[in-house]
Parts: C-alpha cells; sequence; structure tokens
C-alpha cells in the first residue's frame, strides 16, 4: 500500500485549518487517515505548526511519500533533518549520540530564527499602532481647532444680530429727543381749534331764537 503524508483541510470558509495526516494515497484528501500526526494553522505570522516529530519520522522510515506541503512542513520542523540523520547512524556514519547532538543543535538554531522573526514582526506591529495612535492624535486636534472656529463664528453672528435688533429702536429715541416742539404742538392744535369755534356757534343759537 502506498502512503502519503499529506494535509486534509478543515476550519472555516476562507480561514483554512489543516491536519497533518498520514494516508492511502488512493484515498481522497478529506477522506479517511490512517494516523494523524500533526495539525498546521496558516492564519497565524508564523504560520502555527503542532508535529509529533517521532510519529512523522516514522513514517518516513516506512517510506511514507510527503506532499510539496507536507514536506516543506516536515523539513520547517526538522522531521526531514532526524530522517536523514537516523539513515546516517543506520548504515554506521555516526552514533546515535551525534545525531541527536546535531538534530538538537540544528533545533535550536532554527528556534531562535523563528524567535527573531517574531521579535521583528512585533516591532513592525508597534511601530504601525504607534503611527496609527500618532495620525488619530492629529486628527482629534484638528477637529477640536474646527469645533471652537465654528464656535468663534457662531457668537460673532450672534452679536450682529443683537445690535443690528437693537439700532432701530435707538434711532427713535434720538429723533423723539431732537424734535419735541413738534409733538407738542401736535397734542395743543386740536384743543385750540375747539375753544375758539365753540362761542360761534352759541351765538348763531341765541339769534335764531330772537
Amino acid at each position: 500500500m502506498s502512503v502519503k503524508i499529506r494535509l486534509q483541510r478543515h476550519g472555516k470558509k476562507q480561514k483554512p485549518f489543516y491536519w497533518i495526516v498520514a494516508a492511502d494515497a488512493r484515498s481522497k484528501r478529506d477522506g479517511r487517515y490512517l494516523e494523524k500526526i500533526g495539525t498546521y494553522n496558516p492564519n497565524t505570522n508564523p504560520a502555527t505548526i503542532d508535529l509529533n516529530l517521532d510519529q512523522a519520522v516514522q513514517w518516513l522510515h516506512n517510506g511514507a511519500q510527503p506532499t510539496d506541503t507536507a514536506r516543506a512542513i516536515l523539513s520547517y520542523k526538522g522531521a526531514l533533518m532526524k530522517h536523514h540523520l537516523d539513515g546516517g547512524v543506520r548504515k554506521g556514519a555516526l552514533t546515535q549520540e551525534q545525531a541527536d547532538t546535531k538534530l538538537a543543535a540544528w533545533l535550536e538554531d532554527k528556534a531562535g530564527k523563528v524567535d527573531t522573526k517574531k521579535e521583528v514582526l512585533s516591532k513592525a506591529q508597534e511601530a504601525v499602532k504607534v503611527k496609527a495612535l500618532k495620525a488619530e492624535k492629529v486628527a482629534n486636534d484638528k477637529r477640536a481647532a474646527a469645533a471652537v472656529e465654528a464656535a468663534k463664528v457662531e457668537e460673532v453672528a450672534e452679536q450682529v444680530v443683537v445690535e443690528e435688533t437693537e439700532a432701530p429702536e435707538a434711532v427713535a429715541e434720538v429723533a423723539i429727543e431732537e424734535n419735541p416742539a413738534a409733538e407738542v404742538a401736535t397734542e395743543e392744535a386740536p384743543v385750540a381749534e375747539v375753544t375758539e369755534e365753540a362761542p360761534a356757534a352759541e351765538e348763531a343759537s341765541e339769534e335764531k331764537e330772537a
């Protein structure tokens, strides 16, 4: 039976999550499998890989062929390196202790590279956050300045309206103060006319009776 080490898709739409499985080469991609040996989550940066190293190497020893993506994952996690060193031990090229020492050094170096990448990504994300905060602060300052300016303009407009409303009343008062004689003449004229015409009417009445 031909065995392949491949990815089996799980997860949600547009957010895939994969199982790393050893399966019969004739089975469907998401069908039955012989053993689950790890998981692969590409939604994180860097990608999260959880692999049972010993089980993966054992399947490689048994002749399982990984797909291209699975081979990259196995290489990333050191499974191919361990498989290669185990072959050297079987051939007598090196001892098991030497193989273990080389594998440990390789894994340590790989972990250091991964940590460096995480640190660089973390600094980049922090720089992006700081830049976003500065931009937000500038935008808030501009909005506050615009609000203050609008309030000043509104206050000036209200003051102008008040001054225009009070101006006609002041003009009327000034006109009255400047021409008081006209007002007095207007009030006294009708009274004088009535006083002069009244005796004439009485005399006409007396002549008729006589």
